[in-house]
């Protein structure tokens, strides 16, 4: 993401306000700049940093703010901050680690109507769409749904159907993804890269707003969804030309406790062989709930390996800040 504070889209980049069916500046006004400070021991500090930046997106009139999930993982102190400059601290509600949201609650008002949310479903390949970041219409780009697919992360996350954008806004995080009504869509969470016909674009992936709608007031009420969790292994495996290889391991996590080691292939999980890092996924998660033995065949060059890994729930690993 750009550190720069001065930067701006090209005009013709940008929403223009004649061709629009919504109120942009109302659009624009509940996006808001968030940041967030992660103690130095916290478990995520040293893989995303002990202060993070982006965006967060104003879902409801009493201070309830919705963002992409990692930055505010073990935030102990987060910051709010709107187009107008009023300035709130927050606390984190809720970081649900199927869909990767983050819901965070406003101490204070920020005075700002909540941003309509509509449904990813009624967009497809090729509709225009908008995302917007902190900083009003010159860091609002107008971008387009490049594909709707599964994504499968090497952190073990997957989306059966995520939100591919082209071109790319490069404060993607937390950014409000809206449709030509002007309704929330998505979160931003990534950068991505695609090769078609020797050429590489540029562009991003967002988690559709679907799938906040049934787990929403749980995550409101108890912080988590509500769903049984599933089995963590701590086992970071990168996919090529159909093999699945072990690119690390968490230090201490459930994967390198049953010695597993970087560079091991990964042939099945209990029997079943998987070729792509979904189906890894899915099977891994197909063996029960966290805590669950998940019996893995690895390759570590012309030795064949049976091990079982005694899952965990990653939220184990996570701190939790107590609200003050």
């Amino acid at each position: 993401m750009s550190d720069s504070n001065d930067w701006s889209f090209p005009e013709e980049l940008r929403p223009r306000v004649q061709d629009l069916d919504f109120d942009l500046v109302a659009a624009l006004d509940a996006v808001v700049e968030l940041r967030a400070e992660v103690p130095d021991e916290a478990f995520t500090a040293s893989t995303l940093g002990t202060e993070r930046g982006g965006n967060a997106v104003v879902i409801g009139g009493d201070g309830l703010v919705l963002t992409i999930g990692y930055l505010i993982t073990e935030a102990h102190t987060i910051w709010l901050t709107t187009r107008a400059g009023r300035v709130a601290q927050a606390y984190p509600l809720a970081y649900d680690q199927v869909t990767g949201f983050g819901l965070v609650k406003a101490l204070s008002p920020l005075e700002v109507p909540p941003m309509q949310r509509g449904s990813a479903a009624d967009v497809g390949r090729g509709d225009r769409v908008y995302m917007l970041s902190h900083g009003g219409r010159r860091r609002a780009l107008r971008t387009r749904i490049a594909d709707k697919r599964e994504f499968a992360g090497y952190w073990e996350y997957l989306l059966d159907e995520a939100l591919f954008t082209s071109p790319a806004h490069p404060e993607w995080s937390g950014a409000a993804l809206v449709d030509g009504s002007g309704r929330l869509i998505g979160i931003g969470s990534l950068l991505t890269q695609e090769s078609a016909d020797g050429e590489t674009t540029q562009g991003n992936m967002s988690v559709p707003i679907d799938l906040l709608e049934p787990i929403l007031n749980n995550l409101i009420e108890t912080g988590q969804s509500g769903l049984v969790a599933r089995p963590w292994l701590g086992m970071y495996v990168g996919e090529a030309e159909g093999q699945l290889t072990v690119a690390g391991v968490t230090q201490g996590g459930p994967a390198q406790r049953a010695g597993v080691r970087t560079d091991d292939m990964v042939l099945d999980v209990a029997g079943e062989r998987v070729s792509t890092l979904g189906d890894f996924l899915k099977a891994v998660w197909r063996t029960g709930p966290a805590g669950v033995p998940v019996p893995i065949t690895l390759a570590r060059g012309a030795e064949l390996l049976r091990l079982s890994i005694r899952s965990i729930d990653r939220n184990d690993m996570l701190s939790r800040p107590q609200l003050h």
